[in-house]
This record gives C-alpha cells, sequence and structure tokens, in this order.
C-alpha cells in the first residue's frame, strides 16, 4: 500500500507560525514594527506570504495594521489584559469542570509541566505554559467552549510574556499548576475550578493591578 506524504505547510503558514513564535515568546515586543521586507528576508520567502500572515495575526489580535504606522506587535496594557483574563475567568473553570467531571485524560497537562519543568529558557516554558492550560480545557466535552477559549488563548500568552518580562514568576505559577492538577487527578472538580479560577486572576491582578476583570468569584461573589 502507497503511503501518503504528510503535506508541506504552505509559505503563508510557515511565516505565520514563525511570527506569532517570536511574538509569544518575547522574541518579538509590543509595540515592534513589522516590516513585509525585513520578515521576507528573515524567512526567505516573498512579501506576499508575509503580507497574507500578518493580515491572518491581525485578526487573531496578535499584531495591528494602521494606515499611519504600519504593522505592529500589539501594545499590551491593563484595558487589554481586563478583556482577554475576563473571558479566562467566565469560561476556563468551568472548562476544567467539565473535563475533570468526564474523567478526562490529564496526560497532556502532566506531559506539558514536566516540559516546563526541564525548560532551559523563557520561550520553551512558556509554550510548555500555554499547552498546559489548554490540556485542561481541550476535553471538556464542548468542542465550542474549546474553541472560544482558543480564540483567546494567543492574546493571553502575549499579556503573560510581557508579565514575565517584568517580573518573572514562574516558581509561584508552576507551585499552582501542581496543585490544580493534583485537585483536579482526585476529581475534585470544583476544588480545581476553584484553583484555576485564583490562579488566572492572582496572575492578571499581579501584572497589571488596574486590570479589574470584573467577573465573579468561583464563590458567586463580585
Amino acid at each position: 500500500m502507497t503511503s501518503v506524504p504528510t503535506p508541506i505547510p504552505s509559505r503563508t503558514q510557515f511565516v505565520l507560525e514563525g511570527i506569532k513564535h517570536r511574538i509569544l515568546t518575547g522574541q518579538l515586543t509590543p509595540g515592534q514594527a513589522l516590516v513585509e521586507t525585513e520578515l521576507a528576508a528573515q524567512f526567505g520567502v516573498s512579501k506576499t506570504p508575509v503580507r497574507e500572515a500578518l493580515k491572518t495575526l491581525a485578526g487573531t489580535g496578535l499584531v495591528v495594521m494602521s494606515q499611519y504606522k504600519g504593522v505592529t506587535v500589539r501594545m499590551v496594557d491593563a484595558d487589554m489584559a481586563r478583556e482577554v483574563y475576563d473571558v479566562r475567568l467566565l469560561l476556563e473553570p468551568e472548562a476544567l469542570r467539565r473535563t475533570v467531571r468526564r474523567k478526562a485524560s490529564l496526560d497532556a497537562a502532566r506531559e506539558a509541566l514536566t516540559r516546563a519543568d526541564g525548560a532551559t529558557d523563557t520561550a520553551e516554558r512558556s509554550l510548555a505554559n500555554r499547552e498546559f492550560h489548554r490540556a485542561l480545557y481541550v476535553s471538556c466535552g464542548n468542542p465550542l467552549l474549546g474553541r472560544m477559549l482558543d480564540e483567546v488563548r494567543d492574546q493571553a500568552a502575549l499579556v503573560s510574556a510581557v508579565a514575565w518580562a517584568a517580573d518573572p514568576s514562574w516558581e509561584r505559577e508552576a507551585h499552582e499548576h501542581r496543585e490544580i492538577l493534583r485537585l483536579a487527578a482526585e476529581g475534585d472538580a470544583d476544588g480545581a475550578a476553584r484553583a484555576l479560577h485564583a490562579h488566572i486572576e492572582s496572575f492578571v491582578l499581579k501584572a497589571f493591578p488596574d486590570a479589574g476583570t470584573g467577573a465573579q468569584g468561583e464563590d458567586g461573589q463580585a
């Protein structure tokens, strides 16, 4: 039987993933200009796939396209952090609660924690952190809920990259991650959801004190 060759990613997808990786790992910083000709030279492609990749990234909220300033990495401020983390606080703990109640596998979350513990640089740890959080909600049983959280995932990672650059808090967050996973593994859906809510809320308020999310706590209080 003839094997089917693995499709080669398009140039646009290649450039898109490359630029996104640089943004989410802090190699490209908020406000930094993204020049088509420079990026084309760096990735060894024409300007067309770069232009298409930048349009897609603008649609996800990672870059901003301006008639006067051109394309820049999105700036992160308290308002932006509030919007993104408000959505996470409303949806992510509930998604985890459902994951636990369905007794879904948590192996991917464990593997992500292991990668984060063994990370040798900020970029590797940041990517492992993203995968840990996604592993908590992706098996919630509601694909639409998962996609909604995926929609804000990149913007949340951008907020995190800015916060970590100013004040690295890896150890504290790693401890909180382990506690969330412990509760989830024990089948304590409500406890895991509360711990996740507290983890997300404390991070954004520590990094952006003015970013009061307005979301209700896990006990139903404002």
